[in-house]
């Protein structure tokens, strides 16, 4: 049994078994319905992988009876609808906005209320610069943007530094993809988290949505071999350290930011390793 097949069994187990104590009798609680606006690159595999995990998934198309629309609803499976986009985003609790920029200016913003929906931006708010190389559209992050657009939404920034065919097929790299996450709601991270261990992928807690920057700073630099053509690109893997504890020793038993709200992350990457010396 591979990584993959393990994460998704444990978490989808977590989801389905509730409480201790609890028994086959017990209801089971339905998966939110996933709403992704945008049927392009990142919508169609994304929307896939919801589906396999068992979420019902509603995209929002600018053309829901067209071709490739209603291409992408029944190739990712038989209760996969396709409507407008706001009529999607309405009706998903978690609506992931797969639109580039700068038609996510005005998508985000005619959506509706969002209020306590979990939104993910996934977007590139960048453009090709003089030199070749990305450079930014915006002042801040497109996430911290949307969020102003919707202030009553959970929004973060995640599956953002990666490609579409790691959403696809995780193992296609050989090896661990690491998707961070940015965001001011730690539930709603933690709930996301899980869905992207279950994806087998390897989730990071990335800090607020205000460094929601640096994140798409990172996606400026994804783009460098790209443009380079060169034959080798990456993908991001963030190797966990271990070792921070044992040089700080007892001032590091707190934490200095999210000290309240610290969200609880699954952990991919193995056991922590004892300090130096010890066992």
């Amino acid at each position: 049994m591979n990584l993959r097949s393990i994460c998704i069994i444990a978490v989808l187990g977590a989801s389905t078994l509730g409480s201790p104590g609890a028994t086959s009798a017990d209801p089971v609680v339905p998966k939110p319905v996933v709403a992704i606006i945008g049927t392009g690159d990142m919508g169609d595999s994304l929307g896939p992988r919801f589906a396999e995990l068992g979420y019902t998934v509603v995209y929002g198309s600018r053309d829901p009876d067209g071709e490739k629309a209603q291409r992408v609803a029944q190739d990712t499976g038989p209760d996969t609808r396709v409507t407008t986009q706001r009529k999607a985003a309405q009706a998903g609790e978690i609506v992931i906005l797969a639109v580039p920029w700068p038609a996510m200016e005005t998508v985000a913003q005619n959506l509706g209320s969002l209020d306590n929906k979990i939104v993910i931006d996934i977007s590139f708010p960048h453009k090709q610069g003089d030199d070749g190389y990305y450079v930014p559209l915006v002042e801040t992050s497109s996430a911290e943007m949307i969020q102003q657009w919707n202030p009553g939404a959970r929004v973060m920034k995640a599956f953002a530094l990666q490609a579409s065919y790691v959403i696809d097929d995780p193992g296609v790299v050989g090896g661990p993809v690491s998707i961070p996450i940015a965001s001011d709601d730690h539930e709603a991270k933690e709930q996301v988290a899980g869905i992207i261990v279950a994806m087998g992928l390897d989730p990071i807690d990335a800090g607020p949505l205000r460094l929601s920057r640096e994140l798409e700073a990172m996606q400026r630099l994804y783009g460098v071999p790209f443009f380079q053509r060169r034959k080798a690109a990456w993908e991001f893997y963030f190797r966990r350290s271990y070792f921070w504890e044992c040089i700080w020793e007892d001032d590091w038993s707190e934490p200095v930011a999210d000290a309240k709200n610290l969200a609880q992350i699954p952990e991919t990457q193995g056991e922590p390793r004892p300090c130096p010396g010890t066992r």
